[in-house]
C-alpha cells in the first residue's frame, strides 16, 4: 500500500469514527461508507482501524473523566453480576475493553433458557427495566436467537443484558470490531481487576 493510499485510508477511518462518536451514524458499515463517500473514495478501512480512531476521539473529547467513568461503570457492572451470580454472567463490550465513550452502556451476557427469571431477579434487586426484546440474527448461515434486557441503574447508567440459549455456552465468539475472541470478564476476574488495575484495557495490539 503506497503512502497516499494509506493516508487516505487513515483519514476515512477518522471520519467514520467521528460520525460514530457524534451519533451521526450507528453502525460501522454505514459510517465507513458515508466517510468514503465524503472523500469521494472507494477504499474502506477495517472496523478495527475505525475503532482505534474512535477510542482516540473519545479520549480527546472526554479526558481524565473518561477513566473515572470507566471504573465507576466496572464497579456497577460487578454489582449487577453479583445479583446474577447463579447464571455465570460475563462482562463484555466497551466496559470490558476499556474503550467507553459518552453514551456507552454496560454490556453483560449469560446463557439461560428462562430469561423471564433474569428479568424478575433484576427487578427485585432494583434495576429499572426499560425494555425487553427477543432478537433473531442470521450469522454465517446459522440463525441465533437472544433475549435482550435494557435497564438503568440507580445512578443512571444504562445496562444491556443479553441472555443466550444455554446450548451456546462455551462457544467462542469473534468480535466484529477488533477481530479477536470475545473473552470478557467473569465475576472473580472483574473483582481482581478492580483491586489491582481498575482502568486496564483489553484491546488487541
Amino acid at each position: 500500500m503506497n503512502t497516499d493510499s494509506s493516508d487516505l485510508r487513515s483519514r476515512i477511518a477518522r471520519e467514520a469514527a467521528t460520525l460514530l462518536y457524534f451519533r451521526l451514524e450507528k453502525e460501522y458499515k454505514q459510517a465507513k461508507l458515508k466517510a468514503a463517500q465524503n472523500f469521494g473514495a472507494r477504499v474502506l478501512p477495517t472496523n478495527r482501524e475505525v475503532a482505534l480512531e474512535l477510542d482516540k476521539i473519545a479520549e480527546e473529547n472526554e479526558g481524565p473523566a473518561r477513566t473515572e467513568r470507566l471504573i465507576q461503570m466496572r464497579k456497577e457492572a460487578l454489582k449487577i453480576m453479583k445479583i446474577l451470580k447463579a447464571y455465570c454472567p460475563i462482562l463484555i463490550g466497551s466496559v470490558w475493553r476499556g474503550t467507553i465513550r459518552s453514551g456507552s452502556d454496560i454490556d453483560i451476557t449469560m446463557y439461560n433458557d428462562e430469561p423471564d427469571e433474569i428479568v424478575a431477579l433484576l427487578k427485585a434487586n432494583g434495576l429499572k427495566i426499560s425494555k425487553t426484546e427477543r432478537m433473531t440474527l442470521a450469522k454465517h448461515g446459522k440463525t441465533e436467537t437472544s433475549f435482550h434486557i435494557h435497564g438503568e441503574t440507580s445512578n443512571n447508567l444504562n445496562v444491556e443484558i443479553v441472555v443466550r440459549n444455554s446450548e451456546e455456552a462455551g462457544q467462542r465468539r469473534q468480535c466484529e470490531t477488533f477481530g479477536d475472541e470475545i473473552k470478557g470478564l467473569k465475576i472473580q476476574e472483574l473483582e481482581k481487576l478492580l483491586k489491582n488495575n481498575p482502568a486496564q484495557r483489553f484491546v488487541p495490539s
